[in-house]
């Protein structure tokens, strides 16, 4: 899964892809590189985030799912919150829904993926990322926690699974996401990763969507990096999208498409 964010402030692409064009050209690049489908992001869900309301967001992101549905012929997922843009954006062309709240933020979002009848990721999310700010998420980062990441993870996505059925989403239409970096120390990312196949096996076995790319956990462990595209953190990426799929991760969301390619590939003729 190739990450375009046509935002000004996202943590690594941020103002990069802001126009039409930058944007279609950004994902034909990675049709090229070995995407097999888009993630694209109108409203940053980095810490500290401003948040932006409906018609901000529609405005960036439709314009851009509609050129490139038309334009380049890979399947895109929507990375949104929001109902109303995710029903606009299904009908500008997208064929996947990414909620990193897993419908939390807005209690519509489960009957939009139910009546389009679209795949939906569900995302653990702590605390939504406009109430974190970065001395919190720093804190958070900082302090080992008590709680055992992986039940809190498995509740919640649990609950989640089960208000997505009621909501009358097809089972194949659900993906699961342990939300690796959202609110979650270093070590408790770190037994994410160790454990995701305990995860994925006490959810049914769900298809398991893993976004690792460039985050902090990853310069933390490597040393001071000078931003998110430094070679430290495209390095260490590629460690947990290796490992990642070994434990059983089904989708990968990156932003070095080329590179994680060919890791994938590999780590998928060994391990599958």
């Amino acid at each position: 899964m190739g990450v375009l964010n046509v935002t000004p402030d996202s943590f690594s692409d941020g103002g990069q892809f802001v126009s039409i064009d930058s944007a279609v050209e950004r994902a034909r690049q990675m049709q090229r590189e070995g995407a097999d489908l888009l993630d694209i992001g109108g409203e940053s869900t980095r810490p500290g985030a401003v948040p932006v309301s409906e018609d901000e967001e529609s405005r960036r992101v439709l314009p851009v799912i509609t050129r490139i549905a038309a334009e380049v012929g890979l399947p895109i997922s929507l990375d949104t919150t929001k109902a109303r843009v995710a029903r606009a954006g299904i009908a500008a062309g997208a064929a996947i829904l990414n909620d990193i709240s897993a419908g939390t933020m807005d209690r519509e979002m489960l009957a939009v993926a139910a009546e389009r009848e679209i795949p939906i990721a569900l995302m653990h999310l702590p605390v939504p990322p406009a109430q974190m700010g970065w001395s919190q998420a720093a804190a958070l980062k900082e302090e080992a926690s008590d709680t055992d990441v992986i039940e809190t993870v498995v509740a919640f996505l649990r609950e989640r699974v089960a208000a997505a059925r009621t909501a009358g989403i097809a089972l194949e239409n659900i993906m699961i996401d342990p939300g690796f970096g959202f609110g979650k120390s270093v070590p408790q990312n770190l037994e994410l990763l160790r454990r995701l196949s305990e995860i994925k096996r006490r959810l049914g076995g769900l298809p398991l969507l893993l976004g690792t790319s460039r985050k902090s956990t990853i310069a933390r462990l490597l040393g001071p990096a000078r931003d998110a595209e430094d070679p430290q953190r495209v390095a260490g990426t590629a460690a947990t999208i290796a490992l990642g799929i070994a434990q059983g991760a089904d989708i990968v969301r990156v932003h070095d498409v080329g590179f994680m390619a060919r890791v994938a590939r590999i780590s998928d003729a060994i391990t599958r």
